[in-house]
């Protein structure tokens, strides 16, 4: 029997809606984003498997058609990926073209390096032909050869987006800063993930500001499917070896894709081979290897045959032989055909395998863009298939190991990587600020007692997956810039605040927390320091609104955790009905309610559960030890915010205080004046 992981349940309506198809053979997310064909810089954020590659069809037939572009290069991050954009017959379900791609222009078929299909890149650009698939590699090395002008009058459209960074250290991202500049191309850029990995920008403000954005979010995939209902996601911790403990998790009556730890990672024995052989002696008695597709065979206690994919095995010919298995188009449809996939590196992106229930992750992964990637394995859509779940296996720190710090990170990571899942898989949020002017949204249903004015009303749309909801005293973006960040990047201000180290070790492990720290002035910080552009009014807005939404995702998790009465699911549209229930149980819904909230509260909550109360400890002590006193910086952010409490109260924040945000913003005022006293007295 597996062991129960504290997760986070979200139950979806699954009415069929994403999965139809109207008259041009285009189903709802590709509908949205050929709409808005005729944009110039177009950015797609749609989950795995929603039809991104095929929508960048359907858009690039009409910008070479109707148009006047003279050709569409379709870059990709690797070359298993080129395979998404062969040859499409589209006139067959209705659309007025077919996705034609010659044999000698897609390049990631072609034998060869990255750097030597550039010469090929070349004759496509001087030739007649329309559609070139290349890698972003290639790419890269034949804008550096030809210069950004060789490709003006042509659609460049970037697949996996996320690969992309403002850094300059990223070459691709500073070829397309480039592109935009001199303003003669088309950009498509797609990506799955919202949000990159490792906090980097993916397009300077400037850049991204000229791209319109089409979103479809988890929810709104997810609800229209026709058979999975339920996401669940958790992470479960263990001591000694994984492998050890992995039939606690693993359930062999479950499609699932194993991803064992790199091999120098911490978590790995250093030995992957063994692992692997060690699973597999777990699960059952080994009956040889099937000779046509290379997949293990294992006999489990109840007389099952299991047949089991190794893509870690090194050797090239085997490790090839189950990757082509894997891959048969003959068998997409068998649910037979494999039961358990063990990877390492590969089964990530552009890897299709619909009957995948369970995505189990050992190990921190460094970026949330590859747990995301990870996740939307598991997330498709399969005749039978009403749940799946997403559960990551994580170290316990070890008091006794030298990298317990180390240790530390990575369980930090890994709740960070949870909070931001949940928030991906939410509904939207649209907030409005509280007025007497405000009446119900049509298409919104405000629930048994309907649309209160005399009250803050969350309304909730199920067919676009919307929230709209009302917060006392919020603040309002008034730039177009701030508005498109309320509207479609609250998920990157959320990364970028959950991912910073302080931040959640203090929200987590600091007992005398004032939540409004982080809240206010660590949020606050990270909003000045990704959006300088914005005026502090705006600044303060987008804060207001990304911090709404986390933490109201939380209070309905912990709501619907509750409801739930210790099992792990909710059973129901968990985080929907606990948005509606907090609201409702709150005296008012405001601004200040909401700065209030720690929003690790109830991640804490599930820590403690989940881990040994030692481990717990050794955690809370590592991070104690590093506790710093306010920095100047902080200092200066609270005086501002007593400035405020001034200008509201009529004095300032009292040392004395019983509120404790006040008394922080006191503290602030005492610090910084006693910083320039000692500055005076030299």
């Amino acid at each position: 029997m597996t062991k129960a992981v504290p997760s986070v349940s979200v139950t979806y309506a699954a009415n069929g809606s994403s999965t139809k198809a109207n008259e041009l053979g285009m189903r709802a997310m590709q509908e949205r984003a050929y709409d808005r064909r005729g944009e110039q810089y177009l950015l797609i954020k749609s989950p795995p498997a929603s039809g991104k590659s095929r929508a960048l069809m359907f858009i690039a037939l009409d910008k070479l058609h109707n148009q006047g572009l003279r050709q569409a290069i379709v870059v990709v991050p690797e070359k298993s990926i080129g395979s998404s954009f062969n040859d499409e017959p589209l006139s067959q379900h209705g659309f007025w073209a077919d996705w034609i791609v010659k044999p000698q222009w897609n390049l990631c078929n072609a034998p060869g390096g990255d750097d030597g299909k550039v010469g090929a890149v070349g004759k496509f650009l001087a030739s007649e032909d329309q559609v070139l698939v290349c890698t972003h590699a290639t790419f890269r090395f034949a804008v550096d050869r030809f210069g950004v002008e060789a490709f003006d009058e042509r659609l460049i459209a970037v697949d996996e987006f996320h690969h992309v960074s403002a850094n300059p250290d990223n070459k691709l991202g500073a070829h397309l800063g480039a592109l935009v500049a001199r303003d003669k191309v088309h950009l498509v850029a797609m990506t799955g993930s919202y949000f990159r990995g490792d906090t980097e920008a993916v397009l300077s403000p400037e850049d991204e500001a000229r791209f319109d954005t089409v979103t479809y979010t988890y929810y709104e995939q997810l609800n229209g499917y026709q058979h999975l209902k339920t996401l669940d996601i958790g992470y479960f911790f263990y001591s000694g070896s994984y492998a050890d403990d992995i039939l606690k998790v693993l359930d062999p009556n479950e499609k699932t894709i194993l991803h064992i730890p790199n091999v120098n990672s911490r978590e790995s024995t250093k030995d992957k081979h063994r692992e692997v052989e060690h699973i597999i002696d777990a699960l059952g008695d080994w009956q040889g290897t099937d000779p046509v597709t290379g997949f293990q065979l294992v006999r489990t206690p109840d007389g099952r045959i299991l047949r089991i994919a190794d893509l870690v095995d090194d050797e090239p010919a085997k490790r090839d032989r189950v990757s082509a298995a894997l891959k048969d188009p003959a068998q997409k449809n068998n649910r037979d055909h494999v039961d358990i996939i063990v990877a390492l590196g590969m089964a990530k992106e552009g890897f299709d395998w619909i009957w995948c229930e369970h995505a189990l992750t050992v190990g921190y992964r460094a970026s949330l863009t590859e747990i995301v990637q990870i996740i939307g394995r598991a997330t498709r859509d399969a005749v039978g298939k009403t749940r799946a779940r997403f559960t990551n296996l994580i170290a316990e720190p070890d008091a006794a190991e030298a990298a317990v710090t180390e240790a530390v990170n990575d369980t930090l990571k890994a709740i960070a990587a949870s909070l931001l899942m949940e928030q991906v898989l939410a509904p939207r949020f649209n907030f409005t600020p509280k007025s007497s002017k405000n009446g119900p949204v049509e298409g919104f249903d405000y629930g048994a007692g309907g649309y209160d004015p005399a009250k803050e009303n969350v309304g909730f749309n199920e067919a676009s997956g919307q929230f709209q909801i009302e917060i006392k005293g919020l603040s309002e973006p008034k730039s177009k810039e701030a508005k498109r960040i309320c509207q479609e990047d609250l998920n990157e201000v959320i990364t970028a605040f959950v991912q910073d180290k302080t931040t959640i070790e203090r929200g987590l492990f600091d007992e005398e927390l004032v939540p409004e720290e982080l809240t206010q002035v660590r949020m606050g910080k990270i909003v000045g320091a990704r959006f300088p552009e914005l005026d502090a009014e705006d600044q303060e807005a987008v804060r207001q609104h990304a911090m709404a939404a986390l933490n109201l995702t939380q209070k309905a998790k912990e709501i619907a955790l509750a409801d739930s009465a210790g099992e792990t699911t909710s059973g129901n549209t968990a985080l929907i009905d606990g948005v509606r229930k907090f609201a409702m149980d709150v005296r008012e819904l405001d601004i200040d309610l909401i700065d209030r909230i720690n929003p690790f509260g109830e991640a804490y909550a599930i820590l403690a559960k989940t881990m040994s109360e030692a481990s717990l400890r050794e955690i809370a002590a590592v991070i104690a030890a590093k506790k710093v006193k306010l920095s100047p910086e902080e200092a200066r952010d609270l005086v501002r915010r007593a400035v405020k409490f001034k200008q509201e109260r009529g004095r300032l924040p009292s040392l004395t205080a019983t509120d404790p945000w006040e008394k922080k913003m006191a503290e602030g005022v005492a610090f910084l004046a006693r910083m320039k006293q000692e500055a005076a007295n030299g």
